[in-house]
């Protein structure tokens, strides 16, 4: 690997706790590192290179060969590897419908998932004629693994997902968040307030630090800490009980071995606790943002047997969200509503298209 290529990633060490969107490469000089852009000629689409380079020292990226077949996810992998500050991470996301479509759909899954969660929504958006953007997180999906957990932050998860927006030049945008979705997704639109126009939001929170965590969410995190080659698979068919057998070892596919879990172990630990909290004072403009300058449309769907981030949270997100209707309740689902996405995603539609 060249010296060049090393330093481009934007960090003065791959792991450390100081995310900048600006290449120190001497030939730079500080400027900020430029996304090297592809135009597909065929499907008229920003891509990003290199996606063929190997992937950087201590960074894990999970074999083709376990994305083959996977039931409901027939789905063309993209990539984008020259994010700005991530230069050399590449980055899966799905990209669905017409590249031109006046509307997009932005879907981000949560902990332990991927965009194999959205499987059951993106046909119903792709069918309104919506082009549907799917990312998986940096240490997730088809996207690039650390191993070390220290590259795991609330910010640097944050910037990956801004640095992503700009990068597609994502326009029309409907924001559809769940779980660490959510907590890091509704602090984007505050950034770009005219690119995001519309939100669906379900089983989610903000993470502002100056809230006590419930009781049903310091239990799991308890249970990730205890179990750091967590069997996704098996939590996968414990949450949702109708899932078939090989769906949930879908869910578990990224993640071949320990090594790849990571992100994984992280997610719940970053979780801002106090209000210091890395990604706390974030949180709480995004709170007042969505509170009195929130000017678009929102839908909200529970899954109501959801220990942890249910009803009793999503009522209180609800009052945080300006004009934000009440909810589609789904009676049978729990934290993972989006496996009963398919009436969710068709109920958004409709409501949007009544406003």
């Amino acid at each position: 690997m060249s010296s060049q290529r090393a330093l481009s990633i934007g960090l003065t060490h791959p792991w450390s706790n100081d995310v900048s969107p600006t290449c120190v490469a001497p030939c730079c000089a500080g400027r900020r590192a430029a996304p090297a852009f592809i135009l597909d000629p065929h499907q008229r689409r920003v891509t990003m290179n290199d996606t063929t380079a190997p992937p950087l020292p201590g960074v894990l990226r999970t074999p083709d060969a376990r994305f083959a077949d996977l039931p409901g996810y027939a789905f063309a992998p993209h990539y984008a590897s020259a994010l700005p500050g991530f230069d050399g991470l590449r980055v899966h996301y799905l990209d669905e419908g017409p590249a031109d479509a006046a509307v997009t759909v932005l879907c981000l899954h949560g902990q332990p998932t991927w965009s194999y969660l959205y499987r059951k929504m993106l046909p119903e958006f792709v069918a309104a004629g919506q082009r549907v953007v799917a990312p998986d997180f940096l240490g997730f999906g088809r996207s690039d693994k650390p191993e070390d957990e220290a590259f795991y932050t609330f910010t640097r998860h944050r910037t990956m997902l801004l640095e992503f927006v700009r990068s597609l030049r994502l326009k029309n945008v409907t924001l559809v968040v769940q779980d660490w979705g959510g907590l890091l997704g509704l602090t984007l639109p505050m950034e770009m307030p005219d690119v995001f126009k519309r939100l669906v939001v379900m089983n989610t929170g903000l993470g502002t630090g100056d809230v006590p965590l419930g009781k049903g969410f310091t239990d799991w995190r308890a249970f990730s800490n205890s179990k750091p080659d967590m069997d996704i698979a098996a939590l996968m068919r414990r949450s949702v009980p109708a899932l078939s057998r090989e769906e949930a070892d879908a869910y578990a596919a990224p993640f071949p071995d320990v090594r790849y879990k990571a992100g994984v172990r992280r997610f719940p630990n970053l979780v801002p606790d106090h209000p210091d909290a890395d990604g706390a004072a974030i949180s709480r403009e995004a709170r007042t943002w969505w509170s009195t300058q929130w000017s678009g449309a929102s839908f909200m769907a529970v899954g109501m047997q959801d220990p942890v981030l249910g009803p009793p949270a999503m009522r209180h997100l609800r009052t945080l969200i300006r004009g934000c209707p009440a909810p589609m309740e789904v009676a049978e689902a729990g934290h993972f509503v989006q496996e009963a996405g398919a009436p969710i995603a068709r109920a958004a539609l409709a409501a949007f298209a009544e406003d």
